[in-house]
This record gives structure tokens, C-alpha cells and sequence, in this order.
């Protein structure tokens, strides 16, 4: 019995061991995890042990490790899954949690079912690990708890420690890459820099060879090799190995041979480049400036693979010194080479692909303020304009009367004789009566006095015939003016006597005005800033007030040799003919806006002359 016990001890001694050293192990987390499962189900006698992990992103557990994978059958098992899935849920919450299986169940299936919430340093992420056990262990439900509770803490010890660890091959990886820096910023030559640099990356990383290659006309060219001061570069060797880099460099991807699993990086290069020289582990790492490769650090080692770690350090390396290496580069040259490839540099970066957009705007603006500068536009002036014609005859009244009807308001087409207004006649007429009876009159008057012999009154009647006869051709005259009629064909243009019917005028009013329309011609005030650019002849269109959409063609006939003086400053009328046929809906009087073209004129001084012409007032003295 006793050897029984000591045997038993001595099992739980080893996995007690083997728990302490994963909280000091550093190794990968699938193997952590696979190693913290399987002890820690051996610890609680269980038969089966798996671990969940549920994020914020999502509501379902998903399995990442299970031990003994033979036994993974019991989670087909609805009645266990179910069970495991509560006690998941549970103990995501309470800390511990725990679930038999009755003996009665469908499944056939006895036991009990453990759950513990792991401690992963995390926020975002929940772990359980759930245990299965199907028969009666040596160790009761209590002491399963525990034991369990006694282990949930390592999984944050070793995250922790992984954590630390990193931190520590950080501060480590940084403190190299200063001191390299150190070395770099100290050589004021460009190939002493690259080959401290090589020799620094080989010396620190072991490596058996390092070289550095530059990028020089499209293409990578060695520079230095460790522990090499000087080198043939037509050598099949040099070729072959600024191949490899230029494998590295065409792909912009850090290429390790041998390849590792999962990479689909083309490592054709690389690969004939070891089996001609025998080499089995390298590794090239494009150098970056300003975001763009600019050279190539290919390592070489014989027999150790580089590991994450080194290979975190050296694309630290990589990273920090192309800046100084490149300004040695530059710099570390004749003055003429300075300037070829200054040139080149802008040159490339005029014409390059690179800022396409930048570029065809930079070249739009260019053209645009080319035009601007040298190109002409044609150059209109502006002026108002006015609809006015020659033939406008003024229709007034012929005598004081009364308006009896008016058959016309503003606006009609009259044709010539056309009726317009007609008079009241009725006092007229009374009058030419009353006056042919006095002509009547004095003519018996008349031929008494000479009957009589009496001379003096003879003449006196015979005067005051003639005077009846004055009247009565006064007042004919007046009828025979008791229609208005228009004077030619045309429009009204104004006389609206409608609301005048019956009303009294006087002799000399005006009644009605009538234009022409087919000698209608428009009248620009012209600004006299503009005069001195149009002369008779030129050219140019105007459009109305009420129909800015069309334009019609006007021909500058006259232009008035002295200004007339309006609220705006002074105009000179100018006076423009259509060479077309008037349209039916002209009407004189109506306005718009006119443009007279007056030539070609540079575009600047189509923008800028009225304001030249403001600042030369306003600065002369």
C-alpha cells in the first residue's frame, strides 16, 4: 500500500514540475497551451481537457487546444456537449463551475464536468478551461477545485513573462540599433559607413557574411561585403549575389531561405545563389528612405536558422540606417556627380509616375497661366442699348374739342389712313350753319346798299361777307380734321385715349405718337473709357431685356462726336443698324445690353486694364 502512495506522489511531483516550469516558459503559445492543458488534466485526473476562448466580437466559444485529441469524441456527444457548454457559461462568470452527468442520461455517459476561468491579462478576451472525467477518481470534487484553482493563474504568468520578455529583446534590439547609429554617424565616408554597418550586423548576429547593396541606375550594385576591403564586382559570385538582392529588392519583401512554411515569396534567386556557395540559411531585408528601397542587406549564416527575434533586430537595423548611409552616398562624391544626380533626381521626379495627380495639376495651372500670359481671346465692350427709329410722326389735336371715339391703343400696328380718333363735329356743324347764314346775310345786305346807291354800306356788308365766308372755310377746314388718321403704316407708341372718350383737348395736344418699324436702329451710350476702341463699321450683337437667349447682329453706323453727360459719367451715343429684317415683336423704346467686338487683346489685359488704368489716376502726379 505504501509503494502504491509513493508511486502516486511521485506522478503528482511531476506534473507539479512540469506546472511550475511553464511559469517560466518561453517558448511558442500553441505549445504553452498544449502543455498547460494536458497538465493540468493529468493534475485533476481527468480524462479529457480542453481550452475556449471567447472575444467581444463574437458570442461563441471557439476550441483552440484539447488533450488527449483520442478522447475528442465525447464532444459529439449531445448530452456532454450541452453540459460542457453550461459549465463554459458559468464559470466564464463565477470563476469555477462544475456539472454531472447523471447515470440515466441518453448518452450512457457518467461523470463530471470541470470548469475554470483563466487569468489572461486580457480585457477583450475570456478563457475557460473545461475538464471531463467519466469514472470515480482517487481525488474528490473539492480537491479537483483546488487543484484547479491553484493553476488558473499560470496562463497570466507566462503572458506576463512573454510580455516582459519582449519588452527586454526590445530594449535590447534598440540599444544595438543606437549603438550601430553611434558608429555610422561617426564615418564622414560613405563606403567606411557601409562597411562598419556590415561588419556591426555580422559580429552581432553571428553571421558568417553580410553584404550590402545599393541602388545605382534601376539596378542593386554590392558595396561592401564584411571583413572584405576590396572585392572583384565582374565575379559570378558578386552577380549572382546582387541577383538575390534584386530579388528582394523587385518584390519589396524580406526573403528568407530556406523559405518558411506558408510563404509564397519567390525565392528562386536565393536558393541558386546557396547551393552554388553552400550556404543554408539567408536572409535579405530591403533598405528603406523615405518610404521607398533604396538597397538591399543580405545576411548569411552557415548553420543556425534566424529566428524572429534576430530578425526583428536586423529590420530594426534596416530601418535606422539607410538615412545616414544615403546622405553619405550623396554627399561622398565630386561636385559634378552631386549635380548629375540632382538633375536626375528632379528630372525623374518632373517626368516619373509617381504624383500622377499632383503633376497634371501643376501642368494645368502651367498652361492656364501660359495662356493667360500669352494667349488673346476676343475682346468685347459692353455698353446699353435703346430701340429708337427716325420716322415717328406726332399726331396733335387740329382744334380745341371733344373726343368722340378712339379706335387704337398703344401697341396696335396701324396701317397708312388707318382711322384713330374722331371728334365730336356736332358744335362744328352748328357753327358752319350759323355761318353760311351770315354769308347769306351780308350778301343781301350788299345789293341793297348798291340798289340804294349807298356806297359806305355797301362796302361794309361786303367786308362782313367776306369775314362769314373766313369762317365758315376756318370751320370746314375743322371738320374736314375731325378724323385722325395714321400717316403711314407703323405702331402706336403711345396715346392711350380709351379712358378720354368725351373728354375736351386742346389745340397743339399731342394724341398720338406713330413709329416706323423697319428703320429701327439701336442706340448705344457708349463709356467714354471705350470710345477710342470702336470705329464705324465694326461689329457685334445685342440682346434684349425680355429675350436674353437670342442675339441678333447690329452694325455701328455713327458715332456722335460729343459726349452727353448722364449719372454714370460720360457716354458718347452710337448708333447701330441691323443688317437683318426687324423682328415683328421690336418695339422702339425697348433696351438690353450690347457687346461690340473690337479685336484680339491679350488675356492678362483683358482682366487687369481696368484696374492698370484706375492705378494710373490714382498714382500720377
Amino acid at each position: 500500500m505504501n509503494v502504491l502512495e509513493n508511486q502516486k506522489n511521485l506522478g503528482i511531483d511531476k506534473i507539479i514540475e512540469a506546472l511550475e516550469q511553464l511559469r517560466r516558459f518561453s517558448g511558442k503559445p500553441a505549445e504553452f497551451w498544449g502543455l498547460f492543458i494536458r497538465e493540468s488534466t493529468r493534475l485533476i485526473r481527468a480524462d479529457l481537457g480542453l481550452l475556449l476562448i471567447k472575444d467581444e466580437a463574437s458570442n461563441s466559444w471557439k476550441n483552440l487546444c484539447l488533450w488527449p485529441s483520442e478522447n475528442q469524441a465525447v464532444l459529439k456527444n449531445s448530452e456532454a456537449a450541452a453540459k460542457i457548454e453550461k459549465v463554459t457559461d458559468a464559470a466564464s462568470v463565477e470563476g469555477l463551475a462544475w456539472e454531472p452527468i447523471s447515470p440515466g442520461a441518453k448518452a450512457g455517459l457518467q461523470g463530471i464536468i470541470y470548469g475554470v476561468r483563466l487569468d489572461l491579462g486580457e480585457d477583450k478576451r475570456i478563457g475557460v478551461a473545461v475538464f471531463y472525467s467519466d469514472k470515480q477518481t482517487e481525488i474528490s470534487s473539492e480537491e479537483a477545485i483546488i487543484r484547479l484553482k491553484l493553476v488558473a493563474d499560470i496562463p497570466l504568468v507566462y503572458q506576463t513573462r512573454r510580455v516582459a520578455d519582449k519588452a527586454k529583446d526590445d530594449v535590447i534590439r534598440f540599444v544595438e540599433a543606437l549603438d550601430l547609429m553611434v558608429l555610422l554617424n561617426a564615418e564622414k565616408r560613405y563606403m567606411a559607413a557601409a562597411m562598419t554597418f556590415c561588419n556591426e550586423t555580422a559580429s552581432r548576429f553571428g553571421c558568417s557574411r553580410v553584404s550590402l547593396g545599393w541602388l545605382k541606375s534601376g539596378y542593386i550594385r554590392l558595396q561592401a561585403i564584411s571583413h572584405m576591403e576590396q572585392f572583384e564586382k565582374k565575379m559570378d559570385a558578386v552577380q549572382t549575389l546582387e541577383a538575390a538582392m534584386e530579388e528582394a529588392f523587385d518584390q519589396d519583401e524580406e526573403i528568407v531561405f530556406p523559405r518558411p512554411e506558408g510563404s509564397n515569396i519567390v525565392i528562386r534567386d536565393h536558393e541558386a545563389f546557396a547551393l552554388a556557395h553552400g550556404v543554408k540559411n539567408i536572409i535579405s531585408l530591403p533598405l528603406r528612405l523615405d518610404e521607398k528601397s533604396v538597397g538591399v542587406l543580405t545576411c548569411e549564416r552557415a548553420d543556425n536558422p534566424f529566428s524572429e527575434n534576430e530578425i526583428a533586430g536586423l529590420r530594426l537595423f534596416c530601418d535606422q540606417a539607410p538615412r545616414r548611409l544615403g546622405d553619405l552616398k550623396k554627399h561622398d562624391r565630386w561636385f559634378g556627380a552631386r549635380m548629375a544626380e540632382s538633375v536626375r533626381e528632379n528630372i525623374s521626379k518632373l517626368f516619373g509616375i509617381e504624383h500622377t495627380l499632383a503633376k497634371c495639376v501643376g501642368i494645368i495651372i502651367f498652361l492656364l497661366l501660359a495662356f493667360l500670359l500669352f494667349g488673346k481671346w476676343n475682346y468685347r465692350i459692353e455698353a446699353p442699348f435703346i430701340l429708337k427709329t427716325d420716322d415717328l410722326a406726332y399726331l396733335p389735336a387740329p382744334f380745341e374739342g371733344y373726343i368722340e371715339e378712339v379706335n387704337v391703343q398703344v401697341g396696335d400696328e396701324v396701317s397708312e389712313n388707318d382711322l384713330l380718333l374722331t371728334f365730336d363735329t356736332g358744335e362744328l356743324l352748328l357753327e358752319e350753319s350759323s355761318a353760311i347764314a351770315d354769308q347769306s346775310r351780308y350778301t343781301r345786305e350788299a345789293e341793297k346798299a348798291r340798289a340804294r346807291n349807298a356806297l359806305a354800306e355797301m362796302k361794309i356788308a361786303q367786308a362782313l361777307r367776306v369775314q362769314a365766308e373766313a369762317k365758315l372755310d376756318l370751320i370746314r377746314y375743322h371738320l374736314s380734321n375731325a378724323q385722325v388718321s395714321a400717316p403711314f403704316s407703323g405702331v402706336v407708341v403711345e396715346g392711350d385715349l380709351k379712358e378720354l372718350q368725351g373728354a375736351p383737348v386742346r389745340k397743339g395736344d399731342v394724341l398720338f405718337k406713330v413709329a416706323r418699324i423697319e428703320k429701327m436702329y439701336a442706340e448705344l451710350d457708349l463709356d467714354e473709357r471705350d470710345v477710342h476702341e470702336i470705329a464705324v463699321g465694326s461689329t457685334g450683337e445685342i440682346a434684349f431685356v425680355s429675350m436674353p437667349d437670342r442675339k441678333f447682329t447690329i452694325n455701328i453706323e455713327r458715332i456722335d462726336p460729343v459726349a452727353v453727360t448722364k449719372e454714370d459719367g460720360n457716354v458718347f451715343p452710337v448708333r447701330c443698324l441691323f443688317p437683318e429684317e426687324a423682328e415683328d415683336w421690336w418695339r422702339p423704346g425697348m433696351s438690353g445690353i450690347a457687346k461690340v467686338d473690337v479685336g484680339k487683346r491679350n488675356l492678362m489685359w483683358i482682366f487687369t486694364h481696368r484696374t492698370v488704368d484706375f492705378f494710373r489716376f490714382l498714382l500720377w502726379w
